[in-house]
């Protein structure tokens, strides 16, 4: 049974996601500073642009944004047995579990985020995912049996996970619930940093972690941050539009590049919480710009699930800034909504 993986560095490309940096200046002491490392099974680009009458300590800045990345990854990631969410996730149903006030607020989003989208967007799907072999679990030597997919379908969903604010608690009443945050955690992060950037007295700035991002004041001399959405035409790099983003956050969520192929079918790495198979819908990318990132995380990938007509329906509905990329044939068009164009000029 002939099967095709495709596996992209970290180098080349932020997993999951579909941005590549413009206009990127050498490290000077005058000039823009790049703090980078691995976090959340990806990796981070923090770029700041120091005032001219700043000084900063970047050994210590470094410090504090390494360590508010392994306070949320504690919590939030499903590959440390230990996280917060792991052991959420081994517990028994029907019983209240203590969770963080951090995770209570991711939580509380993506449950926003589902009821939406009516289930488009799902954090209990881990399973699923699992099963599909894009978990932290990998099961990709053959395409699961539909009584399988079946039998987690009627044991998931949103519906079925109750939270408590006083105290912060999260209770499943299903055995199967698996939450997984990954469509909306590396988003949170990305707010996280920005916070301990501000809270620093740091201005100018732009936070990346896989790919997901967020600006803050200018790049140099009042121009804003020019950001590229990956073109998905080519194997290399190239930039299908040009942002211009300034206190403002955005996200992509794409299948192209993540994906598998057995017997000449390619299953996308994004699950259709609803059908519980890969989505096979022309729709190769989605960008959301949004005030927040784990909001533009969130509605990324209810947008990825939802599909080129129905998600962009579901954008202008809610108000939210988005950019298509859709496959017809051997090519690629373009879609997006007016509250978009905003981003498209300086």
């Amino acid at each position: 049974m002939k099967k095709r993986i495709v596996i992209i560095a970290l180098a080349l490309l932020f997993i999951g996601t579909l941005v590549v940096y413009l206009n990127k200046s050498n490290q000077a002491p005058t000039g823009p500073i790049l703090l980078e490392g691995a976090t959340m099974g990806t990796s981070y680009h923090i770029k700041v642009f120091p005032a001219p009458t700043t000084t900063i300590d970047f050994k210590a800045v470094s410090g504090k944004i390494i360590d508010r990345l392994d306070e949320i990854d504690h919590l939030m990631s499903t590959y440390k047995a230990d996280s917060e969410i792991s052991l959420f996730n081994q517990h028994q149903a029907n019983k209240w579990v203590d969770i963080s006030k951090e995770t209570l607020k991711v939580i509380q989003v993506g449950q926003q985020t589902s009821k939406l989208s009516h289930g488009a967007f799902d954090m209990t799907i881990g399973n699923l995912v699992n099963l599909w072999g894009f978990g932290p679990t990998i099961n990709i030597d053959s395409i699961p049996q539909q009584h399988k997919i079946d039998s987690l379908i009627k044991q998931i969903g949103y519906q079925k996970l109750q939270l408590k604010t006083q105290p912060p608690q999260l209770l499943k009443t299903a055995a199967e619930i698996y939450l997984d945050l990954s469509a909306i955690a590396k988003g949170y992060a990305v707010d996280a940093i920005a916070k301990v950037l501000l809270d620093l007295h740091i201005e100018h700035f732009m936070v990346e972690i896989g790919g997901e991002i967020i600006t803050h004041g200018f790049k140099s001399a009042n121009n804003p941050w020019v950001i590229g959405i990956q073109s998905p035409a080519t194997a290399e790099q190239s930039v299908q539009k040009r942002l211009y983003l300034t206190d403002i956050a955005m996200a992509t969520s794409g299948d192209y590049r993540n994906y598998f192929e057995q017997d000449g079918v390619r299953y996308s790495h994004t699950i259709d919480p609803r059908t519980g198979h890969p989505i096979n819908h022309q729709l190769a990318s989605v960008t959301v710009v949004s005030s927040t990132c784990m909001l533009a995380d969130a509605y990324a990938t209810a947008i990825m699930v939802l599909g080129p007509t129905k998600g962009m329906e579901f954008a202008n509905k809610n108000n939210i800034a988005i950019f298509m990329i859709i496959k017809e044939g051997e090519a690629f068009t373009e879609s997006s909504n007016e509250l978009f164009t905003h981003y498209l000029t300086k």
